[in-house]
């Protein structure tokens, strides 16, 4: 009995060794996934994506770039749910947590969209899209108390942020948000 369970785990660990050269087929499609998507042909980047996905189920790049195709798609939940594999994959991730909390706001989940972006800004406070999309998530989430405070501080952080990088449009843009709120709230 103990031999026939050694030959069975002996049998999965040999199962989840690479195969020499998956390991290049694998890269090989997400190289080309890369391209198709430089490219702007997100569909046919979409599947070479999932052909390097079904090669390496363990690797985290194919699937942030999954997630990234099918948003260029607004292919939103297919996004979502490709970025969350990323996730669990690479935990740590502040770009992966960015990705998932714009997402999240476009699909109007303001909670998620909120617990990912909230995450970014305190682990990397000079991110300004972190900051400008969680003050947008803090805006527009209706399932608790206002964060009035909380809303107008990412903005004015934002902009802020945005106009030290030179980012000039995106200031303007998250300004009209910032001076909206400040109307909405009495604060004018």
């Amino acid at each position: 009995m103990r031999n026939a369970l050694w030959i069975v785990l002996a049998g999965l660990w040999l199962w989840t060794v690479p195969v020499p050269g998956h390991a290049d087929e694998a890269r090989d499609w997400w190289t080309q996934g890369n391209q198709l998507s430089q490219a702007g042909k997100w569909e046919e980047a979409v599947e070479a994506y999932h052909q390097a996905i079904q090669i390496n189920p363990d690797a985290a790049g194919p699937f942030f770039n999954l997630g990234l195709a099918y948003k260029a798609l607004g292919q939103y939940e297919r996004a979502a749910a490709a970025f969350e594999r990323t996730r669990q994959l690479e935990p740590g991730n502040m770009e992966v947590h960015l990705r998932l909390g714009n997402i999240y706001n476009l699909m109007e989940k303001w909670g998620q969209a909120i617990e990912h972006l909230n995450l970014v800004v305190h682990r990397v406070p000079d991110n300004a899209e972190a900051h400008g999309n969680l003050g947008w998530a803090l805006l527009n989430y209706s399932n608790g108390p206002q964060f009035k405070l909380l809303v107008l501080q990412n903005l004015e952080k934002a902009v802020h942020l945005f106009e030290q990088q030179g980012l000039h449009q995106a200031a303007r843009a998250t300004r009209e948000t910032l001076d909206g709120a400040r109307k909405q709230f009495g604060y004018e």
